[in-house]
């Protein structure tokens, strides 16, 4: 009679438990790392708000910050009311998840699958995920378009791009089923998918009035500490998605700090050859390089392959930035393109040279250790998502222009957005 009371209390407390099936057993040591890597990926965006503040003219620093923020407001409810279940709940034929976490229903009070950490936790930190992808996609069209209908954009993109490519990849969709690729922390679903996004953007919503090619940063500094709180989320960011405070979250953390420094050492080196002369921005350009690109490798790899990978990032961004972009002539305003992208691609190619089951449990080697189907898988891979990514974002794009006018007016963009659209200016001083 006893167990039997306690038992209905249970239900009655926590009547997500009857339903969910599983057993809330936590791991209270797992649950705190996610939590505070929750807390780290969620650093990342207003890291990102000033790492691209500095970057553009002193009349647009505000609506840039701005872009950043209110995409961490509106992704954080959206997530929990329809975004979070259409990528990670149960699979429709591979291709989206269903609507068993609409409003997080069945999320509460009970335990993430496959992990021992409570799910409410897991999905707020991939809802943080879901966050800094819509945000990076603000640097291929800052200073020249509105916020209102990016905030629509972002609201429709996450809907029908991130979360297909999310429940694809990590979800059990049918890229995962059909090519099982690797992608630790979001290589694909995360930064080629935004960066392709933003491309797209870039170039059909076309130049701004005073399209140079070059960035003319007009706070350094900011942008500084923009990249060193990037950086610092960085850790939680692929750390964290080990879910658990063991050896595997220790090897990303080490692979992270490895990629980045040398990232920034590969531009510094290529940038000092070339112009016998070394710029700030260009070497924490090189630090993103290297993070973005250790995101799908950081727990697959050795910590000398993470540096390698980090190197060449810094090498191949450095071309993409300061070569491809001036001659094809799109312009990605702060390099989006150049560092996500493609950091993003070549990290997931590295993860196919260099990733071995000596340092992890994902049962696949690398090319470099004899093996070619995980090469192959993280071409094709990556190719779907650029794909998808740029059709639909097209497509979405296209139907809003048809609604709303995304652009400022040439006479908005001369006087800056800050206030024509805000009222405000960035810096006070000598009122």
């Amino acid at each position: 009679m006893k167990n039997l009371i306690k038992v209905i209390l249970l239900l009655l407390i926590y009547p997500n438990t009857l339903f969910a099936g599983q057993e809330l057993v936590i791991d209270t040591g797992n649950t705190t790392w996610v939590i505070i890597s929750s807390i780290l990926v969620m650093i990342m965006t207003p890291g990102l708000a000033f790492f691209y503040s500095g970057m553009v003219s002193n009349k647009n620093v505000v609506s840039t910050i701005m872009h950043s923020y209110l995409k961490l407001c509106s992704i954080s409810i959206i997530w929990v009311l329809w975004g979070y279940s259409l990528s990670f709940g149960d699979s429709l034929n591979g291709i989206i998840g269903n609507l068993k976490y609409i409003g997080f229903q069945d999320v509460i009070n009970t335990v993430a699958s496959g992990t021992d950490i409570p799910h409410s936790v897991f999905a707020l930190f991939q809802g943080m995920f879901a966050v800094i992808t819509v945000a990076i996609i603000t640097g291929s069209f800052a200073e020249r378009v509105r916020l209102a209908p990016m905030l629509i954009f972002s609201a429709i993109w996450i809907t029908f791009v991130y979360a297909p490519v999310a429940h694809w990849v990590w979800g059990g969709g049918w890229i995962h089923t059909m090519m099982n690729p690797l992608d630790f922390a979001g290589g694909a679903v995360v930064h080629i998918n935004s960066a392709i996004a933003g491309l797209v953007a870039a170039i059909y919503l076309g130049k701004r009035v005073e399209c140079t090619y070059t960035i003319k940063a007009h706070n350094i500094p900011l942008t500084i500490l923009g990249a060193c709180l990037l950086w610092f989320g960085w850790f939680g960011f692929n750390a964290g998605s080990a879910l658990s405070s063991g050896q595997l979250a220790g090897l990303a953390l080490l692979n992270t700090n490895l990629a980045a420094a040398a990232g920034a050492l590969g531009w510094f080196v290529i940038e000092a050859y070339r112009h016998k002369q070394t710029s700030a921005i260009g070497i924490i350009s090189g630090s993103i390089a290297g993070l973005v690109a250790i995101t799908p490798a950081a727990g697959y790899i050795t910590p000398i392959a993470a540096i390698v990978t980090g190197f060449l990032s810094g090498l191949i961004c450095y071309w993409a930035v300061t070569i491809l972009k001036p001659k094809l002539g799109y312009d990605d305003s702060l390099d989006a393109f150049g560092i996500h992208g493609i950091g993003g691609l070549w990290g997931a190619i590295a993860t196919g040279l260099f990733a071995t089951i000596q340092v992890n449990e994902s049962g696949a080697n690398g090319l470099f250790y004899g093996e070619t189907k995980l090469f192959f898988a993280q071409i094709f891979s990556s190719l779907i998502v650029i794909l998808y990514s740029a059709i639909m974002t097209f497509v979405i794009l296209k139907i809003l222009r048809s609604c709303m006018n995304i652009r400022v007016s040439i006479d908005e963009e001369k006087e800056g957005l800050d206030k024509s659209l805000h009222g405000e200016r960035g810096y006070s001083i000598n009122n």
